[in-house]
């Protein structure tokens, strides 16, 4: 576990930042990521109506 905590302080150093900035920013990530998914979530149950009726032949998909 140190060895782990001394590699993210070099990589904050590196970053010209504080372990405890990356800490903060890794947690908005992970926060943003999950209110991502809840959105798509929703935007699926939203359109799970819609259906393109079936599959398309290449053809059909090359029509303009």
């Amino acid at each position: 576990e140190e060895d782990l905590i001394q590699r993210a302080r070099e990589v904050a150093v590196n970053r010209k930042t504080t372990l405890n900035q990356l800490f903060r920013d890794w947690l908005a990530q992970v926060v943003g990521q999950k209110e991502r998914e809840k959105s798509l979530e929703k935007l699926w149950k939203r359109t799970a109506y819609a259906s393109a009726g079936g599959k398309f032949t290449r053809d059909q998909m090359n029509e303009r």
